[in-house]
């Protein structure tokens, strides 16, 4: 078996791994593109996955060549993800890992790449089980995040709130996107990857290690508590 680090500190990204809300991004994503009669790919999507609003945008308009701005996209992808995000709703195996790891007194927190705005939406039905974490990082609202993911300043901001300043190597990452991984990695952080079935298995090989679900995600393998038996 394969000898992980020992962590104090869990960090969670939310869209994807904590929250199911990818398929609710490709439906306004692909809403968007339809009146130009282009189609937004999974192949295109997995590139995306973990980016800033901003970014995402830039990169759809570019791609795509849609004939509209980054500007006028993310216009027209608030408005239809004020209608869709309210339904958004847990993933398997996130709420049983967070209230155990909260329980045992391990120190969580999330860093998500989405705006304060996005977040709020997206977990309106679930402030209770968010209000568990130490802390949230928005990456598109934050000005100490000076960049999005793979860049691993969300990560790294993100471990320096927590009160008793853990160093990188004490914080274990949970992500499902490619971006979340190599963002984890460069902050010096061992990272879980919980990739989306459709991602190609060419960009999971990164992770320190691959699961399908939370579900099976073993914490006493990173000398975190094990759940009760």
């Amino acid at each position: 078996m394969t000898a992980f680090r020992e962590v104090t500190h869990v960090i969670f990204d939310m869209d994807g791994l904590l929250l199911n809300t990818e398929h609710l991004y490709t439906r306004a994503t692909q809403e968007i593109c339809d009146p130009y009669g282009k189609k937004y790919t999974w192949g295109l999507k997995q590139t995306l996955m973990g980016m800033t609003g901003p970014d995402v945008a830039k990169k759809i308009t570019k791609e795509l060549d849609l004939p509209i701005s980054p500007e006028e996209y993310m216009k027209l992808a608030t408005e239809k993800y004020e209608k869709l995000f309210p339904q958004s709703e847990m993933m398997p195996g996130a709420e049983k890992l967070v209230r155990h790891l909260k329980k045992e007194g391990v120190h969580i927190a999330v860093a998500t790449s989405s705006s304060i705005e996005s977040y709020n939406l997206k977990t309106n039905h679930h402030k209770e089980f968010f209000g568990l974490f130490e802390h949230i990082v928005n990456g598109s609202s934050d000005p100490e995040v000076k960049a999005g993911k793979p860049d691993p300043s969300i990560f790294l901001v993100c471990a320096s709130r927590f009160a008793d300043k853990p160093a990188p190597e004490q914080c274990l990452v949970l992500e499902d996107s490619p971006n979340g991984v190599e963002a984890a990695l460069a902050a010096g952080m061992q990272v879980v990857m919980v990739p989306d079935p459709h991602i190609d298995e060419s960009l999971t090989h990164r992770a320190t290690l691959t699961l399908s679900s939370l579900e099976e995600l073993r914490p006493e393998l990173f000398g975190l508590p094990p759940f009760p038996s």
